[in-house]
């Protein structure tokens, strides 16, 4: 791609200084907010172990003490899921946000190379115009693909979604079902 002016260089070098800082700013808050999650997890994951170990110890026979980790299960199950399901969250918006640029610089290239097509065919000698229609067919061919691509992409992560969520209300019945069992 050429540039015609220094202007037009720095302008295209602000644009993709812009884009780099927007990617590292959305992948560091995501890593923040990992860390956060990770750090209030293991916090509670400690708070309910003494908790339960306490409960345990104070059990006064085996069946009792049965019944006291039974009813231990449930709580800990759902709060591995909600773990589960927030840093599935925290990485789904990490990776449309990285997509959302990723679009956005892939339209501003889409719409330079279309320009210069145009440019290309305006200059372009006599009897030219048959390379430069199979150019541009080739070039709204790409485009398509990378649309297809996206919308594929898209449905893949709402059929995991989907997924993830089905698979989560089941784990956390069947523990629920079970626990309730064990514990009559």
């Amino acid at each position: 791609m050429s540039f015609t002016t220094p202007e037009q260089f720095a302008a295209a070098n602000k644009a993709t200084v812009d884009s780099l800082l927007s990617v590292a700013n959305a992948a560091l808050a995501s890593a923040e907010r990992i860390a956060a999650l990770n750090l209030n997890t293991a916090r509670s994951v400690l708070e309910d172990s003494v908790s339960g170990a306490k409960a345990l110890l104070a059990a006064k026979d085996p069946q009792e003490a049965l019944s006291i980790q039974a009813s231990l299960a449930q709580p800990n199950v759902e709060k591995a899921v909600a773990y589960s399901r927030s840093v599935y969250e925290i990485s789904a918006q990490a990776q449309e946000e990285l997509s959302k640029t990723i679009e956005s610089q892939f339209s501003g290239f889409q719409k330079q190379v279309a320009e210069l097509l145009d440019k290309a065919a305006k200059s372009a000698p006599a009897g030219s115009d048959v390379a430069v229609a199979a150019v541009k067919s080739a070039f709204a061919a790409a485009n398509s693909a990378f649309d297809n691509l996206n919308k594929a992409a898209r449905q893949v992560a709402e059929i995991t979604e989907a997924n993830v969520a089905a698979a989560t209300n089941a784990t956390v019945k069947a523990v629920g079902q079970t626990t309730a069992r064990k514990a009559k």
